[in-house]
């Protein structure tokens, strides 16, 4: 069976912004097996030089760079390397985000809030400096977000607000980019079935005194399709978003939970 995303950005330049072990690397695995060229950026050099050599043994043009996404002079720096290395960018996938606090939101201090408000600054000081080349290829931008826009958890206050200010900036961006041919959309994802939750579901094991299993399946067990998603599974739903299959689709939120939320 072929892969579903073979070909969907050929002849794509894609910025992968935020490439962490988990999702941001599916997110750049699953852009080259589409067939496109790339940018990493993120903190981690190492990171980012592995997963670049990795993808260029399967034919993939490459650009590594070392970014801190909260310094605009460093961004401004990514989006010349980009244009300097490829002369074009087609898409960005904005994946970079803080921590959440885990808090009452009443008990949060307001430093820690402001730390979490940081990330919809990054995404709206990229996409500012890749706008004039976005329009130039009539390209899109695809935020990844959560689905805590939706659910009612305890304890994430101030990453609630955060993942909505984003989703508004990701409306926002798409009203005033929408002229230019520039779609923007977001992704809200549930829980990852990856590394993180499984570490998550593991210490919640220990705290309650069961299994790491018993706690998949009570997740799991909330979810239509009684799984939870892989990363590259929420990876394939930001593809097609940047895609020219969703050419028509700009200012939407996509949840990919496995049916944990409907909207």
């Amino acid at each position: 069976m072929s892969d579903p995303v073979s070909g969907v950005l050929a002849g794509k330049v894609v910025l992968v912004a935020g490439v962490g072990p988990g999702l941001g690397r599916a997110l750049a695995e699953r852009a080259a097996a589409a067939g496109a060229d790339l940018v990493l950026a993120s903190r981690s050099a190492a990171r980012l030089e592995e997963l670049a050599g990795e993808l260029r043994t399967i034919g993939r043009r490459v650009l590594a760079v070392p970014t801190d996404l909260t310094n605009p002079g460093g961004v401004a720096a990514l989006v010349e390397a980009t244009l300097a290395e490829h002369g074009r960018l087609d898409a960005v996938l904005h994946n970079a985000y803080h921590a959440p606090s885990r808090e009452p939101l009443l008990e949060t201090g307001l430093d820690t809030v402001r730390a979490e408000l940081e990330s919809p600054l990054m995404a709206l000081e990229l996409v500012r400096r890749c706008a004039p080349a976005l329009a130039a290829s009539r390209g899109a931008v695809v935020v990844m977000n959560s689905m805590i826009i939706r659910n009612r958890l305890p304890g994430f206050g101030a990453y609630r607000m955060t993942k909505s200010s984003l989703l508004a900036l990701a409306r926002s961006l798409s009203i005033e980019l929408g002229p230019q041919g520039v779609r923007v959309n977001s992704v809200a994802p549930g829980y990852i079935w990856a590394d993180a939750v499984r570490d998550s579901f593991a210490k919640a094991a220990r705290e309650r005194g069961t299994t790491p299993d018993a706690i998949h399946d009570e997740i799991a067990g909330g979810t239509d399709l009684r799984r939870l998603p892989r990363p590259d599974e929420i990876a394939d739903a930001a593809l097609f978003l940047a895609s020219d299959l969703a050419r028509a689709v700009t200012g939407q939120c996509l949840d990919v939970t496995a049916g944990a939320t409907h909207h």
